[in-house]
């Protein structure tokens, strides 16, 4: 009687080890399916972001193609518009837009404007910002920090400028509550300079306005994660 019940006991354990290995196994194949649907949600972004900035790309390409050349300026594959004159965009040290480039943003932006808030891109947009970058060189600075702060201050202020100006257009006055949500002026000094082939940077071609479109998809692949953080 007393190995019977040992026998049964042990069976008992047995079972119960068994059981737990199952609910071990479900947990885990329970995980693998969550994160093989967080992947695929992801990837489907993914894809989804790439067509929307393909057909941005392409339309404004489509758009600007005779201009380009004319205004010294450039769309590149990620869709930043890019202004690349320096001697057309300010003086030197300069936050005062000089008046062929008011011209330029006159026949620019309205355009713009139009191609952004067209139904295929509208709802992906999470901010438009205009950068003003510069050079490292700064003439009569001391030490590289004081060329770099100063070219901070330069840079904000001409991206501050480039931005008070579009958004006081006439043209821009139906657009004015989706600006307000998205509209944003960055200066970023020499941080992102423009280097020849050489590795050497370009000064000029670093003395530069860009138009830049930032996505929602980072911020919906952000939810998924943490979405799925939250089932686990």
């Amino acid at each position: 009687m007393k190995v019977r019940n040992e026998q049964s006991e042990w069976i008992s354990i047995s079972d119960m080890m068994s059981g737990l290995m199952m609910i071990f196994l479900l947990i885990a194949v329970a995980f693998m399916y969550q994160t093989d649907q967080e992947k695929l949600a992801i990837a489907n972004i993914a894809v989804e972001f790439e067509k929307s900035r393909n057909e941005l790309n392409r339309a404004l390409r489509e758009e600007f193609k005779n201009d380009l050349p004319t205004w010294g300026a450039e769309i590149l594959s990620d869709n930043t518009f890019r202004f690349n004159e320096p001697e057309v965009l300010f003086s030197l040290n300069s936050a005062a837009m000089n008046n062929k480039f008011k011209t330029i943003l006159n026949d620019f932006f309205p355009r713009y404007l139009t191609i952004l808030n067209h139904t295929d891109f509208i709802g992906e947009i999470d901010e438009v910002r205009v950068e003003g970058h510069t050079s490292s060189d700064w003439r009569g600075a001391t030490t590289p920090r004081a060329a770099y702060i100063k070219n901070a201050r330069l840079s904000q202020n001409r991206s501050f400028s480039v931005l008070n100006y579009i958004y006081d257009m006439q043209e821009s006055e139906q657009y004015r509550a989706w600006l307000q949500t998205v509209l944003r002026a960055n200066g970023l000094s020499s941080a992102k300079p423009i280097m020849t082939e050489l590795g050497t940077e370009d000064i000029d071609r670093s003395r530069r306005v860009e138009f830049k479109v930032v996505t929602k998809t980072e911020e919906r692949i952000y939810r998924i994660i943490k979405e799925a953080e939250n089932l686990s």
